[in-house]
């Protein structure tokens, strides 16, 4: 991303984008990854229903659906919101998919979890095999999807010195620096889903990296909780400002809930000196989600 890369003081060539976002099932993102494994362990065990959940604009429930229907699964999802008085952007795609939704009310973390444990539950007492699987995939199972990643990666770019990802449940961080074994190699940001981040992926790390083979990641955990704003999903001035950047710089469509909050943790890293422009080698992950910008939440917003 030279030109974005140029704003920011990186040289030709040090400004790097993985695009996550392209994977082909329903709209891509990096959840793809994740749900390969998670489904061949669903399949391996006998599973005829995969269980879910996720926010009302969820990226992860909506790939969870496609996954599902292209393997002849049925899906049920829990979704921690009432139900919308119109359906908008990922919820468009939900209703097309055509998944049993679940609208729970509003659920922190730990409840949307619970939930989800109780639907397989209910579904198992009817008869069926479900195969429940953990907000945003972040189980190890999941998170080992980028342990094949950052190998991926590594063999693209292998003077890479930090990628920059969104941090939702946190798998995805995890798996990257399980990978990569050195947490001072991933940057997650902190886009105000999960309250546990900084216990959460060095946890998940150490345990992907022992199934995987791999020695413990060496150095502390890198979670940058300043950009997302009041809460999760909180269309910020700062997120506004990157997706513009990135967009007529480079082209490139950032979503207003994970990767534009990554983004700006980028900039203001780059512009404040904590990531050296001047010598570093930088990976920005693109991990999908730009059916959010087609909420009713955003609308208007980038006026």
């Amino acid at each position: 991303m030279d030109r974005l890369g140029a704003e920011l003081g990186f040289p030709s060539g040090g400004l790097l984008v993985k695009r996550d976002d392209l994977t082909a099932l329903a709209g891509g993102g990096n959840k793809v990854r994740k749900l390969e494994r998670l489904c061949a362990d669903a399949l391996a065990a006998g599973a005829d229903a995969l269980v879910t959940g996720g926010g009302r604009q969820s990226n992860h429930v909506r790939m969870t659906a496609a996954a599902a229907n292209r393997l002849g699964l049925a899906c049920t999802v829990v979704l921690a919101s009432e139900p919308p008085d119109a359906p908008t952007g990922n919820v468009v795609l939900d209703e097309l998919l055509g998944p049993e939704m679940v609208w729970a009310g509003d659920l922190d973390y730990a409840a949307l979890e619970e939930r989800i444990v109780v639907e397989a539950d209910r579904l198992r007492a009817c008869g069926h095999h479900p195969y429940a699987i953990p907000i945003g995939g972040a189980s190890t199972i999941g998170a080992l999807s980028y342990v094949d990643a950052a190998r991926e990666l590594a063999a693209q770019v292998p003077d890479v010195d930090l990628v920059v990802v969104a941090d939702g449940s946190g798998g995805t961080h995890a798996g990257l620096v399980a990978g990569l074994s050195d947490h001072a190699k991933v940057l997650g940001v902190d886009v105000g889903t999960r309250p546990d981040l900084d216990a959460a992926v060095p946890a998940m790390a150490e345990e992907v990296a022992s199934v995987a083979g791999l020695r413990a990641p060496i150095g502390i955990t890198q979670v940058d909780h300043e950009h997302f704003g009041t809460d999760y999903g909180d269309p910020t001035d700062a997120c506004r400002d990157a997706l513009l950047l990135a967009a007529r710089l480079e082209g490139l469509v950032l979503d207003p809930v994970y990767t534009g909050k990554a983004m700006v943790a980028l900039i203001a890293a780059a512009r404040e000196g904590r990531i050296d422009a001047a010598s570093q080698r930088v990976v920005f992950m693109h991990t999908g989600g730009m059916p959010a910008l087609f909420s009713s939440r955003y609308a208007g917003w980038l006026r």
